[in-house]
């Protein structure tokens, strides 16, 4: 089978030219799956985003309609949605192509999803350094307002009697962010720390209001599920995680890029058919499937594997981002990792002393270990650390450290083991502590 052969659905990058365009968007029939949703009650927009089985697109895989659901109903508090668009995983660069190339089927998925919630505002949020792709968006947006599609002239441009404002939010600049509970507190205007949940956004989100958080990749998904049907996009890619995906493909690749594929297809055969396969016919030392949080993959691991979210997890890693980075037989895996480590304690808010203090100390060992001033003890030591950070802090960035380290340790440990130094046994001079077996001596060594 040759995947490059293969017509795959494009439901959320279509091949057409100026997509980008509120006139060739709607002549391609934009803004008409919204004009559907309204013939629709809100619950039954809700059922056909749940039977179509969307999972969420920003790493967590949570299913949509399931999310869209837990939104209050018969209250006159206001609602809010956040699209989160702050794409700061290194690997991950998929939501940006949405933004420039699809935008008013991003805004066409918001309205869907305020209309089948309630909601009266919706803010989508872009990464702080994505100053290209905010300006990009606004524009979308300012379009829409000018023709009628977003605000206070929706009923008598697009029917119904709904409404819903649209802001585009420039983001803070910081990896945290892109937690969205720390999404809110920027939107806000506060630091963005994350916050201890519950409450949940559903109950307590944007300025102590119900909030629903989905990300770019998901609620854009949502107007083709509406033409296509619920039924039809179920039959996509993987029975669990159907659908397609954006796959964001890079490092030592033929043709890095974004591709849109069903989701369950062979890593291996998209490394190869798609992206080109590696340069120079070099061998695969690695990949991180799902942006750099991920655990790593020995590129003899990868028979087998397929790109959703159930197979990543039974081969040892997750789909996260559907960031796909490869790495070929010339990488020096110990020097990737304290890179990888230095980003995730330079973006470390800090709140949460485990993941503040834990990831430092992983960033002075990986030095230790890059110099060769390390011990094998030291790899021990750096395993303990990742443990000790897991599970123990407010929001997952301090998870999003520990795995990398732990997985790629565990994985690679010979290419770790062959720049560090045999362990250092020390003489135990105290005569009591001598009566012990410590980890020094190894054994019980009696003091004279």
């Amino acid at each position: 089978m040759n995947l490059a052969e293969l017509n795959f659905p494009k439901l959320v990058l279509p091949e057409i030219e100026n997509f980008h365009r509120l006139d060739v968007y709607r002549a391609n029939g934009g803004y008409e799956m919204y004009r559907k949703a309204l013939t629709m009650q809100p619950a039954e927009v809700i059922e056909e985003i749940k039977r179509s089985g969307l999972r969420g697109r920003g790493g967590a895989c949570f299913p949509t309609g399931l999310k869209w659901s837990f939104m209050p109903k018969g209250t006159d508090k206001p609602k809010y949605l956040a699209v989160n668009g702050d794409e700061s995983e290194p690997g991950s660069f998929k939501d940006r192509v949405i933004l420039e190339k699809n935008p008013h089927q991003l805004i066409e998925g918001v309205l869907i999803a305020g209309y089948a919630m309630g909601l009266e505002k919706a803010f989508i949020y872009i990464r702080g350094e994505y100053h290209k792709w905010v300006r990009l968006m606004q524009e979308a947006v300012d379009e829409a307002y000018a023709a009628g599609l977003i605000g206070a002239r929706m009923p008598e441009t697009l029917g119904g009697t709904y409404s819903i404002e649209i802001v585009v939010h420039k983001g803070a600049g910081a990896y945290i962010c892109g937690e969205e509970s720390s999404l809110m507190n920027s939107i806000e205007g506060d630091r963005p720390y994350p916050r201890v949940k519950p409450p949940f956004p559903a109950q307590v989100g944007l300025y102590g209001m119900p909030t629903t958080i989905n990300n770019v990749e998901t609620i854009a998904n949502v107007p083709a599920i509406l033409r296509i049907g619920a039924e039809a996009y179920a039959k996509i890619g993987a029975e669990k995680h159907p659908g397609t995906a954006l796959f964001g493909i890079s490092g030592h690749v033929n043709k890095p890029g974004v591709y849109e594929l069903p989701t369950g297809l062979p890593l291996s055969d998209i490394l190869e058919q798609i992206a080109g396969g590696v340069p120079g016919g070099k061998q695969i030392k690695a990949v991180i499937p799902g942006g750099s949080s991920m655990p790593i993959l020995r590129g003899d691991q990868l028979e087998g594997v397929l790109m959703d979210a159930e197979s990543l997890k039974a081969a040892g890693s997750a789909i996260g981002t559907g960031g796909i980075i490869v790495m070929d037989e010339d990488t020096d895996i110990p020097h990737m990792l304290k890179r990888l480590i230095h980003f995730y304690h330079h973006e470390s808010c800090g709140q949460c002393t485990p993941c503040r203090e834990g990831c430092g100390w992983l960033e002075k060992v990986l030095a230790r270990v890059e110099t060769g001033d390390a011990t094998s003890d030291d790899l021990d030591l750096l395993i303990d650390i990742a443990n000790n950070i897991e599970g123990n802090t407010v929001c997952a960035l301090g998870d999003a450290a520990a795995w990398p380290t732990r997985f790629t340790i565990t994985r690679f440990r010979d290419e770790f083991e062959a720049r560090v130094k045999p362990a250092i046994e020390l003489p135990v001079m105290n005569v009591v502590h001598a009566l012990r077996e410590t980890a020094a001596n190894g054994a019980a060594t009696r003091g004279t």
